[in-house]
């Protein structure tokens, strides 16, 4: 059985993982890159950096990151 300090532990650890959130920050175009720099703690000039490279080298790279503006949710919005 749990304990009430585990409990409380789980719970502090379930707000720290709950409070990382994908959204449209650092707003250049759309805010992707900006985002997705925030939440893996990258600087939005290299993922800015790799979707130019992945369009220039592979051609999916505009895709990819117009399917991200359509689907990210606005700084502001996050339930």
């Amino acid at each position: 059985m749990l304990n009430l300090k585990q409990i409380c532990n789980f719970t502090s650890i379930k707000s720290t993982i709950m409070e990382k959130r994908l959204a449209k920050k650092n707003k250049k175009i759309f805010g992707v890159c900006g985002g997705l720099g925030d939440y893996f703690d990258i600087d939005p000039t290299i993922i800015r950096a790799l979707f130019l490279i992945s369009v220039i080298v592979f051609g999916t790279g505009l895709l990819i990151y117009i399917i991200l503006a359509l689907v990210m949710p606005e700084e502001g919005i996050i339930n």
